[in-house]
């Protein structure tokens, strides 16, 4: 059974992605976790309080944090609920990250699936500072879907890759599994100015290939001076239903998340962004 967590600010944008994860995985066993965590809404609020009065605030936003968990549980199993799903929810007093971190940790997460934008993000951005902050730091696979983004099946699926670092296979697995359920074609390009690759490179392609044994592999190496040129220039002539990208030290993604934010960067996402994290868990 797959483990998905879903983090809600009960925003329009965090219920398009629950409609996204749920239609992904309709077919599939899985367990989806809705949690929302409401630390930054209590300081705010509470600022210059005394700790009654902060106490009383508290628990006034757990109360109405459990009660839009509730509709949303009831919005999602109206008006026949899927019978391959279970659900939790649950409203916790930490900051995002921690409470992301520490439910994946618990429950063996295989999957965050988050809008790009929370509810106060303004339109001129792609991705919010939560979003970047759950790429950053979160030990599990995150997939971003966009606010305005129709769903379809991710029949198409784009992965970047210089096969400089081993990659992990669980984390390999679980795009092996939608991309098998899907029939995806999988597009592992190069972008790069040289051709060859490096005995190392060549091992850990073949893992790739090895290990994503359920969907059709493409390989191909194209010249591009920059990654970001690269991923522009592909999507103007081929068709992409999702994204795919490693998260580890010193990768591309790591230096556009770390030196500025992905939009200063020029990383527009108008599909689903899958942001697998090459660390240990």
């Amino acid at each position: 059974m797959k483990k998905i967590l879903i983090p809600t600010d009960f925003s329009k944008n965090a219920d398009h992605a629950i409609d996204y994860a749920l239609n992904l995985f309709r077919c599939s066993r899985a367990h989806f976790y809705f949690v929302h965590a409401y630390a930054d809404e209590v300081y705010e609020v509470g600022q210059s309080k005394s700790k009654k009065d902060l106490d009383l605030i508290k628990n006034e936003v757990e109360s109405k944090a459990t009660l839009a968990l509730d509709a949303t549980l009831s919005r999602i199993q109206d008006p026949i609920p899927n019978p391959k799903h279970d659900y939790s929810i649950e409203a916790v007093f930490e900051s995002l990250v921690d409470s992301v971190n520490n439910l994946v940790d618990q429950e063996n997460i295989d999957l965050v699936v988050m809008g790009t934008k929370g509810a106060t993000m303004e339109k001129t951005t792609s991705f919010g500072s939560n979003t970047v902050l759950v790429f950053k730091y979160v030990k599990c696979p995150v997939l971003a879907i966009p606010e305005n983004y129709e769903y379809q099946e991710p029949k198409h699926i784009l992965f970047p890759t210089d096969y400089q670092l081993p990659y992990k296979r669980r984390e390999l697995k679980l795009l092996d599994e939608i991309a098998g359920f899907f029939k995806s074609e999988v597009h592992c390009i190069y972008f790069t100015k040289f051709d060859a690759l490096s005995h190392r490179q060549e091992d850990n392609k073949r893992f790739v290939e090895g290990t994503l044994s359920r969907s059709y592999m493409f390989f191909e190496n194209q010249q591009a001076n920059t990654v970001l040129e690269g991923i522009s220039t592909y999507r103007k002539n081929h068709e992409v239903d999702m994204l795919v990208m490693i998260n580890s030290r010193h990768s591309f993604l790591e230096d556009l998340l770390y030196r500025s934010t992905v939009d200063k960067m020029g990383l527009n996402t108008d599909v689903p962004l899958m942001v697998m994290q090459n660390i240990a868990r």
